[in-house]
């Protein structure tokens, strides 16, 4: 078992090396996806460490940035409760479910909504509004399973329905997340994590709006119905390799670096930096730089604080918030709720 994890973290070096080599990188393929809001992420504690997840993945949000660490998961498990007030008057919601089964390892659920408000139907005849409204979104259903295999390595999947909607299309697909853990012997515990996010099929809008009546020859009586087939999307595939470490460790306080090589399949490599400081596991602070190097990126530095209460015999509640900069758009702002049982 020691070889396998040995192997397995030369794996990851090279893989972190690899990423670091390609930051910078000239080549964008900006909007060539389908279902971006699966790259948006979720837990007001990883956004406010500008989302530098990937190897602290030590709560229930982990099962967005590395489902290894739900591993991780003391006590019977955590619920958590995400809601993020996006740009362009856009929410988007998500909740998750995971329970520590001990040697068996742990298991999750999680559901998220992009939603927002309805618009009129416009056509080039009615520009002004049919009178009609529609509605788009999107919509996301995942099972979860993680396991420590040795004290120190942990892996986690995610199994995912992914659904897109406007007016009467949509499109959907599945997708598949894993990830992997590793705590060093060696500084203190330094972490490594990395992970794969959103491996799955193509996904392509179909609906009634899509049927057409062809005329053939150009004569009257010669119409068909015909079907306007539209093209195939890959979903937004994410590769993430994160290190973490704890420079300041006390019973009292405890302070985390941590920093994520991100390379995804639509856009140039980016690196997300993240701070944390905790004071007695109750009160948090939080500083970080998400996307910093990608091309035309928008998002920059996020902070944060959270309170986690203890209200019963092992049973606690934290609350996060986060601000992220997102530049020319603005910001945004995340608001958690956790419950730890």
């Amino acid at each position: 078992m020691t070889r396998k994890v040995l192997s397995l973290f030369a794996f990851v070096f090279c893989v972190v090396s690899f990423s670091f080599a390609q930051i910078g990188s000239s080549l964008t393929k900006t909007g060539t996806t389908s279902a971006q809001f699966l790259k948006i992420g979720i837990g007001a504690r990883a956004i406010g460490m500008g989302g530098a997840f990937g190897s602290v993945a030590d709560d229930i949000s982990s099962i967005y940035w590395n489902p290894a660490g739900l591993s991780r998961i003391s006590g019977r498990g955590e619920a958590v409760f995400n809601y993020v007030d996006w740009i362009m008057d856009i929410k988007y919601s998500f909740a998750a479910l995971a329970l520590n089964l001990g040697n068996l390892g742990t298991i999750g659920m999680q559901i998220s909504a992009l939603t927002m408000d309805d618009m009129e139907v416009r056509t080039v005849a009615m520009p002004d509004g049919t009178g009609e409204r529609f509605k788009a979104g999107g919509l996301m259903m995942g099972l979860s399973y993680a396991r420590q295999l040795t004290d120190r390595f942990a892996i986690g999947f995610n199994f995912k329905y992914v659904r897109e909607y406007i007016w009467h299309e949509s499109a959907q697909g599945f997708a598949f997340d894993f990830g992997t853990l590793y705590v060093t012997p060696f500084l203190n515990g330094m972490r490594i994590g990395a992970s794969m996010s959103n491996y799955g099929t193509k996904m392509q809008l179909t609906g009634r709006d899509l049927i057409i009546i062809y005329t053939v020859g150009g004569g009257t009586g010669n119409n068909i119905n015909a079907f306007i087939q539209t093209d195939k999307f890959e979903m937004p595939l994410l590769f993430r390799v994160g290190l973490s470490n704890d420079f300041l460790k006390t019973e009292s306080q405890r302070f985390t670096v941590a920093v994520d090589a991100v390379h995804p399949n639509d856009n140039t490599e980016y690196l997300n930096l993240g701070a944390e400081y905790s004071f007695k596991e109750i009160f948090y602070v939080r500083g970080g730089y998400k996307s910093l190097f990608e091309k035309g990126g928008e998002q920059r530095y996020t902070v944060g604080a959270g309170v986690k209460y203890s209200i019963a015999r092992g049973v606690a509640v934290a609350v996060d918030y986060a601000y992220l900069d997102f530049g020319r758009l603005k910001n945004v702002q995340y608001l958690t709720l956790a419950v730890k049982f």
